[in-house]
């Protein structure tokens, strides 16, 4: 395994390596955009996916770039559920819905309480709702908006790596025993979970990097998530670009990728989708990107194991 820096990878240092924010209005959302997705049915669901402006997580991870369109106050009380509607507004009707606020969906002073009600009526038009919290959340504002949703509630968490050394260094500020306990919190209140796992996390070789995402995946399941997201870890927050400068890093190839998924959809225990955003970084040919794009978003959507298109490329 690489060697670990003598500085620490904690939050005063993390801080200290960003650039400027970008700018952003708070009465809107950053973005929104619709995308098709396999449900744990089987169906594939148009799903709409937003991404509210808020204030920045407390927590600070090594890898994280989200603070990029984050507020530096907490939004006031109104403010969520209007760029819920802004978006709503725009996007083409859907059967699912994501709400990403760059933090913790029940982080009190990220999504305010009083906001619960009306988020939860404008969730009611869908199926189903995808939000995200650290396992530090999960407590009474989680089922005080369960209780007021008509639709069924799913729960993103990053269980980021199992790689305990690796994980320590994230700065995630969680244990696995925490992320199992907030699985089976969730499970026991009808809430079902999907763990985000990393792709060669800072630290690992690439060989590495595969193993601990399928060790990753292997844990998810086990501990009771239904589905996991596959993240290529990637540069551009300040500290993961100090970190490659250092030697401590190096993004995952696009064949990294693809191991991974094909592991993961292998084991047949839920769906396990990988993160394609931005997927022509990890791209060392330009022959085959395209065609490799496509299957893997058709196993995404069908998780089923395709076979490898001869790319005439090494």
């Amino acid at each position: 395994m690489s060697s670990f820096p003598e500085f620490r990878t904690d939050g005063r240092w993390i801080r200290s390596q960003r650039g400027i924010k970008a700018p952003v209005d708070p009465k809107i959302p950053y973005g929104y955009f619709n995308e098709l997705e396999r449900t744990s049915t089987g169906a594939i669901e148009e799903v709409s996916t937003i991404l509210l402006t808020n204030r920045e997580c407390p927590y600070t991870c090594l890898m994280c770039d989200l603070w990029k369109h984050t507020t530096d106050e907490p939004v006031p009380s109104g403010v969520i559920p209007a760029q819920i509607e802004y978006a709503l507004s725009r996007l083409p009707v859907a059967s699912l819905l994501k709400l990403y606020n760059s933090g913790s969906f029940f982080d009190p002073n990220a999504i305010p309480v009083e906001d619960y009600p009306a988020t939860a009526s404008l969730a009611g038009r869908f199926d189903s709702l995808l939000v995200e919290s650290h396992t530090a959340f999960l407590g009474k504002h989680c089922l005080d908006f369960k209780n007021l949703l008509t639709p069924g509630l799913q729960v993103a968490i990053g269980l980021e790596t199992v790689h305990p050394e690796v994980l320590e260094r994230l700065n995630k500020q969680m244990t696995l025993d925490d992320f199992k306990r907030g699985v089976d919190f969730l499970g026991e209140q009808g809430i079902s979970t999907r763990a985000f796992i990393l792709l060669r996390p800072p630290f690992l070789s690439e060989e590495e990097g595969v193993e601990w995402a399928c060790r990753s995946i292997d844990f998810a399941f086990q501990a009771g998530v239904e589905v996991c997201s596959v993240i290529p870890v990637r540069a551009g927050n300040g500290a993961m670009d100090a970190l490659a400068t250092g030697g401590f890093f190096q993004e995952p190839s696009l064949s990294s990728l693809e191991q991974v998924l094909e592991y993961g959809i292998g084991l047949g225990k839920g769906n396990v989708f990988a993160d394609l955003w931005d997927l022509e970084r990890f791209s060392r040919c330009d022959k085959c990107k395209e065609v490799r794009r496509s299957r893997l978003e058709k196993m995404n959507l069908y998780q089923e194991l395709l076979p490898l298109v001869a790319y005439g490329c090494k």
